[in-house]
């Protein structure tokens, strides 16, 4: 395809990870995240993985042919609804990089385990889930409290929501 239109909330891989993977297999396929969120944290995280447009779902009648047009052209659109957020939030923006620091220092697995920690995931279910022992599902959780400087499931879920990991 030419443009995929992707949804940020998926069962398994969600819309970040398969927009980067679509992005990483070819660069010539265009991406339009459709989501019923508009927090500035996932429409940056959108563009930095790789999107051309980020539509709210609330926009999406009105707006998808203007965005597919747009994104055709080889351009970046941002839903009517989120241009008081900034024109201009796609991945050349200085802010994303500045932004998101921390979690860049956290391996896959320590991503995968905190979404699982926010989803409330006991240690035990994640490591049968992932195949691992529940030592190692233990010194990931701690690897990532450490990290992050955060050291409560909750406080990990307000910063998984901020940063757009996960879906408030």
């Amino acid at each position: 395809p030419d443009i995929v239109i992707m949804d940020l909330s998926m069962q398994g891989l969600d819309g970040f990870e398969a927009t980067k993977s679509i992005k990483l297999n070819s660069l010539n396929i265009k991406v339009i995240v459709l989501s019923m969120h508009s927090h500035k944290a996932l429409v940056k995280r959108s563009f930095k993985v790789g999107a051309s447009a980020f539509l709210v779902k609330e926009d999406a009648f009105n707006e998808l042919s203007r965005a597919i047009e747009i994104v055709g052209l080889g351009k970046e659109y941002l839903s009517s609804s989120l241009r008081q957020i900034g024109e201009n939030l796609s991945s050349k923006d200085k802010t994303l990089e500045t932004q998101s620091k921390p979690r860049e220092d956290l391996s896959e697995r320590e991503m995968e385990v905190l979404k699982y920690i926010c989803e409330g995931w006991p240690n035990k279910a994640m490591a049968a889930h992932l195949n691992l022992s529940v030592k190692t599902v233990e010194a990931h959780r701690s690897k990532v409290m450490r990290k992050l400087k955060l050291y409560s499931a909750a406080e990990l879920t307000r910063y998984a929501i901020r940063e757009g990991l996960i879906s408030p």
